[in-house]
């Protein structure tokens, strides 16, 4: 029986030890990048009421833990460079080694997004070029949740031929540019789950905000000349809404790490019968959304949805609400229309990708000079007789791919019916005609 009593004050005082400790949050790990010319929010938990010291280059800030043992310290902002080492301490001492200032973009999204390095074109050339020691990547690893934690999971690995097979491919070759262009460290965090819905990636708190009509998931498309199914008697049953189950596991708890911007790419999953139209309004909401947490406007980049044959109109649909949702400012999209693969939505050719991603970033957020920020993007459109006149921004020596002629745009009319339409360049603009459109009211260009 004593030793039974003993066992159980052993315990007990190892868990109170344990608890006592000072720690940081899972972000705050060997090898870290943080944002330079930018307040640096770092936080963590102890004992309450416990005193921590945080210790960085050459200042250190104290605080006392709340009464749930969280604690939070903004250190003053710092150039790039590095490595530097941070430590908080109480009782304890706890210490961060390796840390680097530099440039820092969070990367989220679905599959095409998780899509490594090592399942892209040229995978051998490029892990084995892959030294680069001041680009890091900090890869998220929790799964998702009806609550919002408090932490995250993860470590931040240095760039190298041994590390960069499984990094995120797009996230990987734009930051690559990114660090070659600046000659700064690069830090690179990546959160995203294949197969998801932006829904998911949307905090609770703002989709309570969206009227139904605009949240709403998936719906699936009526099953044609079905027979009527008997009527079922019980009580009707809602199904668990999963509103913000990423959101809460995969986002919150790197809120309010500093970081430069934001890469998105996601909206495969979205592009399903019913459910493409409310992008428009969807996108907007998790740019928001974010940049309400974040407590900044943070730069929004996002990956146009490239080549591929899916029945419907959703893709389409999702393509147009991603170019309509430019209006929001600090935002870009790196056009895909020319890139991917008709019979496979995981196209592997990243790089242009991440290239074309990171020409909009190196010209707004660096002041860099680069060849183009965007393709061409249409600006208006005017009726004249039996034409359309489409005028394009970003389109000095616009072209025909390969320099054949133009393919891919439908007319309507009055009537509402899509016919083919024949187009040429002049100068910036598009002008397209259809001989059995008499009356155009409509253009539409690699719609289907």
């Amino acid at each position: 029986m004593r030793s039974l009593q003993l066992s159980a004050i052993t315990v007990f005082s190892m868990v109170a030890t344990a608890t006592a400790d000072v720690t940081m949050a899972a972000i705050f790990s060997d090898h870290a990048v943080l944002q330079q010319k930018e307040t640096l929010p770092v936080w963590g938990w102890a004992e309450p009421g416990e005193e921590v010291t945080i210790s960085i280059a050459q200042q250190s800030q104290k605080v006392k833990a709340a009464t749930d043992g969280s604690w939070r310290v903004d250190l003053t902002k710092m150039d790039a460079g590095g490595p530097h080492t941070l430590t908080a301490t109480g009782k304890n001492t706890l210490t961060i080694s390796d840390i680097l200032i530099g440039e820092v973009w969070l990367g989220s999204g679905q599959s095409n997004m998780a899509f490594s390095v090592g399942q892209s074109n040229h995978a051998a050339q490029e892990i084995s070029s892959a030294n680069f020691p001041q680009i890091r990547m900090f890869h998220e690893l929790s799964k998702g949740s009806k609550t919002p934690q408090r932490d995250a999971k993860g470590k931040w690995e240095i760039c190298s031929p041994s590390t960069v097979a499984k990094f995120s491919a797009t996230l990987y070759f734009f930051g690559r540019e990114i660090h070659q262009a600046t000659k700064m460290p690069v830090g690179l965090i990546h959160s995203s789950v294949g197969g998801t819905a932006i829904q998911l990636w949307i905090s609770p708190s703002a989709h309570e905000k969206m009227p139904p009509s605009q949240r709403e998931a998936v719906i699936p498309p009526p099953t044609p000349n079905a027979s009527p199914q008997p009527k079922k008697k019980g009580p009707a049953k809602k199904a668990p809404s999963q509103d913000g189950f990423l959101f809460n596991a995969k986002i919150a708890p790197l809120v309010p790490y500093a970081i430069k911007g934001v890469v998105w790419y996601q909206g495969e999953a979205n592009t399903h019968p019913g459910s493409g139209f409310a992008y428009r309004y969807q996108l907007p909401a998790l740019i928001n959304d974010w940049r309400q947490q974040w407590k900044k406007e943070l730069p929004f980049i996002w990956v146009q949805l490239p080549q591929y044959n899916r029945p419907g109109n959703g893709w389409c649909l999702v393509r147009e609400a991603m170019l309509q949702s430019l209006k929001i400012p600090n935002t870009g999209m790196a056009i895909t229309a020319d890139l991917g693969n008709p019979t496979d939505i995981h196209p592997k050719d990243k790089q242009p990708v991440g290239h074309r991603l990171a020409l909009w970033a190196l010209h707004h957020m660096y002041g860099k000079k680069v060849p183009a920020t965007s393709g061409p993007l249409p600006a208006k459109h005017e009726i004249r007789n039996t034409s359309i006149v489409v005028t394009f921004t970003h389109a000095e020596g616009l072209q025909a791919k390969g320099g054949g002629e133009l393919k891919g745009f439908l007319m309507a009319g009055e009537d509402k019916v899509w016919h083919p339409a024949q187009a040429k360049i002049e100068g910036q603009t598009i002008i397209a005609t259809c001989p059995n459109v008499a009356r155009p009211l409509a253009l539409r260009y690699s719609w289907a």
